[in-house]
């Protein structure tokens, strides 16, 4: 089911009996705990059974409550401002070690990743930039590091790679210019959506340029306007978003890249290694005997 929650309760609303009026009504009042609440948890705040949540799930169209409560979880992470993602991971977290419970879910979302990334989506990203003229990257707000990361090694494979941070769409558009059909666009975007990264994405596709879109989910907005999209779970609630799934698939597309392009890079790094060793840029190492 792709379609908002909200919405589909509103739609069906009429149809709710008296208790699965009090599930659905938590649910659009406080959205933000009812994603991360178990079944038997939700029935205990609402006053109705566990077997009535189930029940209500798969009313909704659901396969049962987890595919529901993954779909709530998607919704809130596209509608929480940042207040309330605070006092919601502090909710989740609550005594719990922070260190042990961030890693874990780091460690959770690289699983959920390689389970659901496009192996045929990410080869043919590949291709696509193998074949480009030019290669455009889009990253703004909290997306911005992946984007510069991305770039400062695809200088390495690569000549005309072009990094675009700006989060104003007039200037976005300004460096989005020259574009063209033989271009390819990467862009990066997860909740909450930057405005100017999906408008840029519609842009570029709209004058032929391949747009591969990384994201966290197929309901994300740049899904939707990307020729090819590689999902990389991001969806931590917190202040911080958690960028290390997107950085790994990142690192995976360098990797793919600098293989098909091994003798380019073996020349890069070769000339760039007499230059640093000329003018003193790394420090030199002295063992001590």
């Amino acid at each position: 089911m792709k379609e908002d929650i909200l919405a589909v309760l509103e739609e069906k609303g009429p149809t709710f009996s008296k208790g699965q009026r009090r599930i659905a009504g938590y649910i659009t009042e406080s959205y933000d705990k009812a994603a991360f609440m178990t079944a038997s948890r939700l029935g205990k705040t609402v006053g109705v059974s566990e077997s009535t949540v189930v029940r209500f799930a798969v009313e909704l169209g659901f396969d049962g409550y987890p595919e529901m409560q993954k779909a709530m979880q998607e919704m809130v992470m596209n509608r929480l401002t940042s207040v309330q993602r605070i006092e919601v991971a502090n909710d989740r977290i609550g005594n719990q070690d922070i260190l042990t419970k961030v890693l874990q879910a780091d460690a959770d979302k690289l699983r959920q990743t390689a389970e659901t990334v496009s192996r045929d989506s990410f080869q043919s990203a590949v291709d696509a930039i193998l074949k480009a003229r030019r290669i455009y990257l889009l990253g703004v707000r909290s997306a911005a590091p992946l984007a510069n990361f991305a770039g400062y090694y695809l200088n390495y494979m690569f000549e005309d790679i072009r990094v675009i941070t700006v989060s104003g769409s007039g200037e976005m558009f300004e460096n989005l210019v020259g574009i063209s059909p033989d271009d390819v666009v990467i862009a990066f975007s997860f909740p909450r959506y930057s405005s100017a990264t999906l408008k840029a994405a519609q842009y570029c596709r709209g004058v032929g340029a391949t747009v591969i879109g990384i994201t966290n989910s197929h309901l994300s907005p740049l899904a939707a306007n990307s020729d090819f999209v590689l999902l990389a779970k991001s969806d931590m609630v917190s202040l911080v978003d958690s960028l290390v799934a997107p950085l790994s698939v990142v690192n995976a597309l360098l990797v793919a890249l600098a293989s098909a392009r091994e003798k380019e890079v073996q020349k890069s790094l070769g000339t760039l290694e007499r230059v640093w060793e000329e003018y003193n840029i790394y420090e030199k190492r002295v063992d001590n005997l």
